[in-house]
C-alpha cells in the first residue's frame, strides 16, 4: 500500500457544468443500463440494504392545508 498515485490519470471536474460527451452517453444508454448504474450507486453509498431490503409497509398520510 506504499504505492504512489498516478496523478496524470486524475481529471477534475465541475459538477456544475458535465462533459458532453457525458451527456451524449447517457442520452443514448438503455434502460438497463441507466437502472444498473443507478443500482451501484445507491450499494455503493447506502450500502447493500438499500437494494435487498424490503419496503416499508407503514406510510404516513399528511393532511394537506
Amino acid at each position: 500500500m506504499n504505492e504512489k498515485m498516478d496523478r496524470k490519470q486524475i481529471f477534475i471536474g465541475k459538477a456544475e457544468h458535465p462533459d458532453k460527451n457525458e451527456k451524449a452517453y447517457w442520452a443514448t444508454a438503455s434502460v438497463a443500463e441507466k437502472l444498473a448504474t443507478i443500482t451501484f450507486l445507491r450499494e455503493y453509498f447506502y450500502g447493500e440494504e438499500a437494494t435487498t431490503g424490503r419496503l416499508l409497509r407503514f406510510y404516513q398520510v399528511f393532511k394537506r392545508t
